[in-house]
């Protein structure tokens, strides 16, 4: 098998893949007050989800989650895909903690006491986003001009 990732990826994408898999398995055990819970709240950031169930959409939210977690952690995907993958993801979140009322501080990003369950998926964006914008290192490609200047002085 062919790893598509360099060893610096590893501990991001094991640790958010791992927490993301694991939320997605949760829901697929979500009772009926859950998925209630968590399709009120999707529908308040994106009222095209009142066409959906709530059973129905906390169903495709866990399959959502399990395709994401399951991106991350597989060794042959390469981290620019399981970066689009996860920015994607996350920035539908940290749409809900921008559109949720009650998430935020009056006039203020920062979050509430009830907006940091939401807030902390600002970081997992942040994660995709450096995933997309990181160069693969090339193996035994020369150091950058500047890089062997410096090695002179």
């Amino acid at each position: 098998m062919t790893i598509a990732f360099e060893p610096r990826d590893v501990a991001p994408r094991l640790l958010v893949g791992a927490f993301i898999l694991n939320s997605g398995l949760s829901k697929l055990k979500a009772d009926e007050d859950t998925a209630q819970g968590l399709h009120g709240m999707a529908c308040t950031a994106y009222p095209f989800l009142r066409k959906l169930e709530a059973g129905r959409f906390t169903r495709l939210l866990a399959c959502a989650e399990i395709a994401v977690g399951g991106t991350l952690l597989a060794p042959f995907v390469p981290t620019r895909l399981a970066g689009a993958v996860l920015t994607g993801f996350s920035g539908g979140l940290v749409g809900l903690y921008l559109r949720v009322p009650g998430m935020r501080q009056e006039g203020s990003l920062r979050p509430t006491q009830d907006g940091v369950a939401l807030a902390k998926d600002t970081w997992m964006l942040g994660i995709g986003l450096g995933f997309l914008s990181a160069r693969p290192r090339s193996r035994g490609a020369a150091a950058p001009h500047n890089a062997r200047c410096l090695c002179r002085r």
